[in-house]
């Protein structure tokens, strides 16, 4: 079975109280949507100051599925708004934020595949025997294109890539010529310097004057914002790439389905994916299984200042985006995790179904309501508030019980492809995978799935 462990440093997962305090202060402040917007005015002010174009960076790797849609929509964004692109070719990631690299890219390629049509997009198509040798042609051949070029016809040289077709690339670089391996690892650390400098840490990344907006889930923050400032070419009222959201006709459901829903009681994605994957069990009839997970850093998954505080600030500005601010942020990190999930078994062993109610309040206690769920009084709170009495919870604490049942939910996850929450699969009455997607920026794909297999 997993253990449970207590990292310390940036992926510290049992902080001092004082820590805790300061640690939640400083997220707190800054995911607000005041810091946000005012970031936001500075940047503008000194970018008219300077009299520069609107200038976005977008960052590429040729074998990340997710990269693949990006390069597809430059050509469309460079149409509609009035700016400037500056390409970065990246390496295959391979450091502490990508642990295990060729998994990532598997998932990245599996996902890419699943949402491409539903964005008018071609999906990448992984041929196995892709080398190397292959990936390296690919990127000297792209470091020859000009920035017009690479917007024109760098996805139909990625796409050659993906296939494996050797001779087309081949064909493509008698016309555009290949970089050398000398110039292309120049070209190599160029992005990862500005990459570090961005404070960002991935492929399919666009920034833009202070701000990340990775793949193309994120791309309509990135439009909104062009457009607060007149930097369109197309006058239209209409996002060329808004958010999905889940929706389904209530009551059209005409098969059984239960949909496993994995969770982490310190994960914020969790926190604003659970009140809409309510709503969708709700209007689709669904059966629900609730699979917690410990969090990723008490699981000893490391992760760098730059890659967690990214993700906070990406999820604080989707929070808003549905209206669900954090308003007041307690970080619930280690023991008040452990004693949740405690709370949880054994809220189901009073009644079936009754654990998802503590879940809930864990997580609107923690993200919303800043309350100290490493307090008696913090815990008391959340019981309280699910409908229990606190006296009743006298001997829940000193259960492990829990732990085995969290290691065959992770272990289960990881058999699918994620290693990360909120994930979703799909099963049909006889307990068949129907789909699986990672990610509280899937479950419109799980509200299709659902609708296209009634």
């Amino acid at each position: 079975m997993g253990q449970i462990t207590r990292q310390k440093g940036v992926s510290n997962s049992q902080p001092s109280w004082l820590r805790r305090f300061i640690i939640s202060r400083i997220l707190q402040r800054a995911g607000s949507l005041t810091r946000l917007n005012k970031q936001r005015k500075r940047r503008e002010i000194k970018r008219a100051s300077e009299k520069r174009r609107h200038v976005v960076e977008y960052f590429h790797q040729v074998d990340d599925g997710h990269a693949f849609l990006s390069i597809q929509i430059l050509k469309k964004l460079k149409e509609a708004y009035d700016i400037d692109f500056v390409i970065h070719l990246l390496p295959a990631r391979n450091n502490i934020n990508f642990p295990e690299p060729e998994l990532w890219r598997d998932f990245s390629l599996i996902d890419a595949s699943q949402i491409a049509p539903y964005y008018g997009l071609e999906p990448p198509t992984f041929n196995e025997l892709v080398t190397n040798h292959a990936i390296e042609i690919t990127n000297q051949l792209l470091t020859r294109l000009s920035v017009e070029e690479f917007i024109d016809v760098g996805p139909k040289i990625n796409a050659c890539l993906l296939k494996n077709d050797i001779n087309a690339l081949q064909k493509w670089s008698e016309i555009y010529g290949l970089a050398s391996p000398d110039e292309l690892q120049k070209i190599f650390e160029q992005a990862e310097k500005r990459l570090k400098q961005i404070k960002h840490f991935g492929s399919a990344n666009f920034w833009y004057e202070g701000e990340s907006y990775w793949k193309i889930d994120r791309v309509y923050h990135l439009e909104n914002r062009l457009t607060s400032l007149d930097a369109v070419k197309l006058k239209t009222t209409s996002l060329l790439y808004p958010p999905k959201k889940p929706t389904i006709k209530k009551g059209s459901l005409s098969k059984s389905f239960t949909l496993e829903y994995f969770v982490s009681l310190r994960s914020p994605y969790t926190a604003i994916s659970w009140q809409p994957t309510m709503d969708l069990i709700e209007a689709s009839g669904v059966e629900l299984k609730v699979r917690p997970v410990l969090p990723m850093v008490m699981r000893g998954v490391p992760a760098t200042f730059d890659k967690g505080v990214y993700f906070w600030l990406d999820c604080a500005r989707e929070a808003y985006a549905k209206g669900v601010g954090f308003r007041k942020f307690y970080d619930p990190i280690g023991d008040p995790v452990i004693k949740g999930y405690q709370l949880y078994f054994w809220a189901e062993r009073q009644q079936p179904g009754s654990g998802n109610i503590i879940l809930e309040q864990f997580l609107k206690a923690a993200f919303y309501d800043g309350i100290n769920t490493n307090t008696q009084n913090g815990i008391r709170t959340i019981v309280e508030r699910s409908g229990f009495a606190w006296s009743d919870t006298k001997y829940c604490f000193t259960d492990d019980s829990w732990q085995q049942a969290l290691e065959n939910n992770r272990t289960a996850m990881y058999e699918f492809g994620n290693w990360g929450v909120p994930a979703y699969r799909l099963l049909d009455d006889d307990g068949n995978e129907l789909c699986h997607a990672w990610g509280q920026d899937r479950l419109w794909y799980v509200a299709q799935k659902i609708t296209e297999q009634s």
